[in-house]
């Protein structure tokens, strides 16, 4: 095999050990040498040491967790450094040690068998973990807001069948005077708010409960943990809002295409940044994301065309943008959608319309331009006529002879 590069290196990260094999050609003799380093910032700094020593200018490791973080930014210094994935460079069955895994890094790295994962730089990555966290936070609110709803349940407070925000303004207010110790429906109703829809009659009867103390307990519980998380989120939001200040322009350029709003595009931006030169073609960004067909064909026959892993975090927010886009009429996004669900059904559909947006984002980006909103006829004579033969099926289907003349 061709040789890439002649100094080189492999890490096999640990949580409390760095596994590293030096693999050094001069003069047509391969030397490797192999050494144990701990994970302290001193041993790391070691390591470093350890590999300029002999001129190593390129380094390999798994992504392993959180723990090849803190040896990244140490290596970022003086390497080019490749972050791969595990899958992706597994070993002969039977022959895994530490040792052995290092060396095999070495050894694909050196003959440019490694697939570099992306790993943006570090303002992005600060970016990134604000946007999960938050995306983390309202999805625990979410689950506290439900254990609520089952205290509610428990003590036969049907409170949320004619409220529809069971912590909106009213509902809020009953359930703290509810913790308090108010039991009377009657008290407990005059508290809704004048524009609630609910009658003061329907509140009675859904306020009318067997309330305990082990209920009213669960329900300060509850409540104050969702009052905490809705703290920490507006922590997170104005953090992020700080983070956006050199990537702002980006955002807002984002923010053009139908069903992606500003936390969409903020996360659009967390995952994948600004730079799209680290993607050829708005197809190897699409295929990064796992919002493709895999390409799995043995003998001949397709095995499988489930979408690939990918990127788990930006692809349920795409796909969240594709089902808000569809709903914005008049456009290439919604007519796209459509006519893919006729055939292939709405999940993959909403699929095919998050891997067009993602196929306009890498232009946007790339280009800085604004979307462009194409409408939702169909963009060439091919689809012309399919749509034609498709229509007129579906009358012949009906029991209608159909004559297609075409008008002068």
């Amino acid at each position: 095999m061709e040789l890439i590069h002649r100094r080189c290196a492999g890490l096999d990260v640990h949580k409390a050990t760095v596994v590293a094999c030096k693999r050094v050609v001069e003069q047509n003799h391969v030397r490797r040498e192999v050494k144990t380093f701990g994970t302290t910032t001193g041993a790391l700094y070691e390591l470093f040491d350890w590999l300029q020593a002999d001129g190593v200018d390129h380094v390999v490791m798994e992504s392993t967790g959180v723990y090849w973080k803190p040896v990244w930014h140490v290596m970022e210094e003086g390497f080019e450094l490749l972050l791969v994935n595990a899958k992706h460079v597994k070993n002969v069955p039977g022959r895994k040690t530490d040792v052995k895994d290092a060396e095999w890094l070495a050894e694909l790295l050196a003959h440019g068998l490694v697939r570099a994962s992306f790993v943006p730089p570090e303002p992005i990555q600060h970016l990134r973990d604000l946007t999960r966290t938050r995306k983390q936070f309202v999805q625990e609110r979410s689950s506290n807001v439900q254990r609520l709803q089952k205290i509610l349940e428990d003590a036969n407070i049907k409170l949320d069948s004619f409220v529809s925000d069971i912590l909106g303004k009213s509902a809020r207010a009953m359930i703290e005077a509810i913790i308090e110790g108010e039991t009377d429906p009657e008290k407990l109703a005059r508290l809704a708010h004048p524009r609630l829809t609910a009658t003061p009659a329907n509140l009675k009867a859904a306020l009318r409960g067997r309330i305990t103390g082990h209920h009213r307990l669960m329900l300060r519980i509850f409540l104050d943990q969702i009052d905490g998380t809705n703290v920490n989120i507006r922590r997170i939001e104005e953090s992020v809002q700080t983070a956006l200040d050199d990537v702002r322009d980006a955002v807002e350029l984002l923010g053009t295409i139908p069903g992606v709003g500003r936390e969409m595009a903020a996360c659009i931006v967390a995952e994948v940044g600004t730079d799209m030169s680290r993607f050829p073609t708005e197809g190897h960004l699409i295929s990064w994301a796992g919002l493709c067909p895999r390409s799995d064909e043995s003998a001949g026959k397709r095995r499988s065309t489930r979408i690939r892993d990918g990127a788990p975090w930006l692809k349920t927010g795409l796909v969240q943008a594709a089902w808000a886009a569809i709903r914005v009429k008049g456009t290439h996004l919604r007519a796209k959608f459509y006519r893919i669900k006729s055939r292939r059904g709405a999940g993959k559909a909403a699929i095919a319309v998050a891997a067009t947006i993602l196929g306009a984002v890498f232009h946007i980006l790339k280009n800085r331009v604004p979307y462009k909103e194409l409408g939702d006829q169909p963009r060439d004579q091919k689809n012309v006529e399919r749509t034609v033969q498709a229509l007129t099926r579906k009358l012949e289907g009906f029991g209608y002879e159909v004559q297609l003349k075409p008008t002068a």
